[in-house]
C-alpha cells in the first residue's frame, strides 16, 4: 500500500536551470536527478509512502546547505531534509514535485570523542551504530539504541527525538545532546556546538531543533553525552501471567536495582509467536508458553555483582507470584539472542499480512488498563483482528500494532486504519497520553495534533514556524 497524503501543496517543477544552480552547489556526482536513482529517497520502511521530487542534493558540509537553502529562499524552492530514510510517520518524504530533497548521508564525520569530558561531536549524517562503536573505543557509552540503528543517522535521530529500549535509564535523544549546530531557513548557520551541562544564558534553542523534523531548521551537527562504558551486563526474559504483573516487576526490579535497570521491555505472546516463526535463528528461551513476556537488563560500571542482584529479585518476584518463569542470559551470546527475540518484532509482522501500528506512550501506572481496553475494544471493532503490543513498558511507550485476521484482504484491513486509530487514540487520551512516543509527526500523524494539542500550544508552535521559516521552504506540510 502507497498513498500521498492530504492536502499535499504541489509547487512548479523547477526549470532546468534552477535545477544546475542547485546541482552546482554539491556538484553533479551529489546531485541525483535520474528518476530510478531518486526512488530510494522517496519510500520509506513501511511501503506506506511514496514521494516525488524534482532533485536529490548530497552535500557535503555545513556550508554546502547553507547555499542550498540561500537558494531555496532566494526562490521559494520546498526543501526536504532526509538523514537515514527509516522515519515511519513520513516526515522524511517529499511529496512536493517541485521540492528538492537534501540528504545528509555525506555528513559523516565524527569529529571529537572527548573521552575525560564525556562528549562525541557527530555530523548529522554519522549512522547510530557508528557513533556507538566510536564511544565504545574509548571505553565510553553512547545509549540512543534503535532497531533502524544500523540505517539511520544522528541527524535523524534528533530531528525525530527519538526514544529506543535506553530511554529507560538515560532519556530521550534530547537528553543525550549538549549542543547543536544548525542550517537555518535563510541560509544562516547557528554554531551552538557548546560542551556545556551548565549554560544559563537565555534560551536553550536546541529544543527548537530537537524533534522539530527539519521544519525549523537543518541540524548539521551536534555534540552527544557520553557515559562510563558498563563493566557488567546481565539480562533476563520472563514469562508474566498480565501486564498488571510486569508492572509490579518493574516497580521491584527499580526498588532492588535502581539506576542499574537499564532495560524493561513488554512483549505480547503472539509477538514471540511471530518471532519464532519468521526470524531465522530465533529460538524460544522459555520451555513453557506465557501470555506476556518481559525482556529485562541491568548493566553496571561495577564488574562483579550484578547477577546477585538479578538472581534475588527475581527469586523475590516469584516468591510473590509475579512471574511464572524466568531465565537469565549465561553469556553475552545469550543476551544478544534474547535482544533479537525483541528488535526483530517490527519486521516479523510483514509476513502476517497488513499491520495498523500506533506509537504511543500513558503513564506508566496505566500500561495494563490501556492494554486490556484496547484489546476489548479494537477486536469489536475488527472481529478476529490480532493485537500484537509490545515495547518500552518502563517508559511507558507500547508500539500497540494490530495484525490483521488470518485469511482477510489486507487492503481493506488496512483502508480501516483511521477507524483503528480513532479508537486507540480515544483509549490514550483518557488516560492522558500521547498519540506520538518516539515516532515523530510527519505526516501520518500531522492532521491529528489538533484534537490532541492544546489551541494556546498549536498557536505557539505555529508562531515559532513562521518566524524561523516565514516562507515555509523547510519540509512544509510535515508537523503542521
Amino acid at each position: 500500500m502507497s498513498f500521498r497524503p492530504k492536502s499535499v501543496l504541489q509547487s512548479p517543477a523547477p526549470n532546468k536551470a534552477l535545477l544546475d544552480r542547485f546541482a552546482k552547489i554539491v556538484g553533479d556526482k551529489y546531485a541525483v536527478r535520474d528518476a530510478d536513482a531518486m526512488a530510494p529517497f522517496l519510500r520509506e520502511p513501511r511501503e506506506i509512502y511514496e514521494g516525488r521530487a524534482a532533485l536529490v542534493l548530497k552535500p557535503g558540509s555545513a556550508e554546502e546547505i547553507a547555499s542550498i537553502l540561500e537558494l531555496a529562499q532566494e526562490t521559494r524552492t520546498p526543501i526536504v531534509p532526509q538523514g537515514g530514510n527509516t522515519g515511519l510517520v513520513g516526515g522524511q518524504i517529499s511529496f512536493d514535485q517541485g521540492a528538492v530533497v537534501v540528504s545528509t548521508v555525506r555528513l559523516d564525520r565524527i569529529r571529537e570523542v572527548n573521552a575525560p569530558g564525556n562528549t562525541m561531536t557527530c555530523e548529522a549524517g554519522v549512522v547510530l551504530q557508528r557513533a556507538q562503536e566510536a564511544a565504545a573505543k574509548h571505553d565510553r557509552l553512547f545509549p540512543l539504541s534503535l532497531g533502524a540503528e544500523g540505517t539511520c543517522t544522528i541527524g535523524g535521530n534528533l530531528a525525530s527525538n527519538a526514544g529506543g529500549t535506553g530511554a529507560l535509564a538515560y532519556g530521550v535523544a534530547r537528553d543525550l545532546v549538549l549542543g547543536l549546530e544548525v542550517v537555518l531557513a535563510d541560509g544562516r548557520v547557528w554554531h551552538g556546538l557548546r560542551k556545556l551541562k551548565k549554560d544559563n544564558t537565555g534560551y536553550d534553542l536546541r529544543h527548537l531543533f530537537i524533534g522539530s523534523e527539519g521544519t525549523l531548521g537543518i541540524i548539521t551537527a551536534a555534540v552527544l553525552r557520553l557515559f562510563p562504558a558498563p563493566r557488567a551486563a546481565e539480562a533476563a526474559f520472563v514469562g508474566v501471567a498480565t501486564p498488571k504483573d510486569a508492572l509490579a516487576l518493574l516497580n521491584l526490579m527499580q526498588a532492588r536495582a535502581g539506576a542499574s535497570l537499564t532495560g524493561f521491555e513488554l512483549i505480547a505472546q503472539l509477538g514471540i509467536e511471530f518471532v519464532l516463526k519468521h526470524l531465522s535463528g530465533a529460538r524460544d528461551p522459555m520451555e513453557k508458553t506465557y501470555p506476556w513476556y518481559v525482556l529485562l537488563e541491568l548493566s553496571s560500571p561495577e564488574a562483579s555483582g550484578l547477577r546477585d542482584v538479578l538472581e534475588s529479585a527475581l527469586a523475590e518476584a516469584a516468591e510473590k507470584n509475579i512471574v511464572r518463569d524466568a531465565v537469565i542470559a549465561a553469556n553475552e551470546t545469550q543476551r544478544a539472542a534474547f535482544w533479537k527475540l525483541r528488535t526483530g518484532l517490527t519486521e516479523v509482522q510483514k509476513p502476517e499480512g497488513g499491520s495498523i501500528k500506533h506509537d504511543i506512550s500513558i503513564p506508566v501506572a496505566d500500561v495494563p488498563t490501556f492494554l486490556e481496553q484496547a484489546y476489548a475494544a479494537v477486536t469489536k471493532l475488527v472481529p478476529g483482528a490480532r493485537p500484537v503490543p509490545f515495547g518500552h513498558m518502563g517508559d511507558g511507550n507500547i508500539h500497540y500494532n494490530l495484525s490483521q485476521p488470518v485469511g482477510a484482504d489486507k487492503e481493506a484491513f488496512l483502508a480501516r486504519w483511521d477507524e483503528v486509530n480513532a479508537i486507540v487514540h480515544a483509549l490514550v487520551a483518557k488516560l492522558g497520553g500521547s498519540i506520538s512516543a518516539e515516532h515523530g509527526i510527519g505526516v501520518m500523524k500531522r492532521d491529528l495534533l489538533s484534537s490532541v494539542k492544546d489551541p494556546v500550544e498549536l498557536d505557539l508552535m505555529r508562531q515559532l514556524k513562521a518566524t524561523l521559516d516565514p516562507n515555509s521552504i523547510l519540509n512544509p506540510g510535515k508537523v503542521l
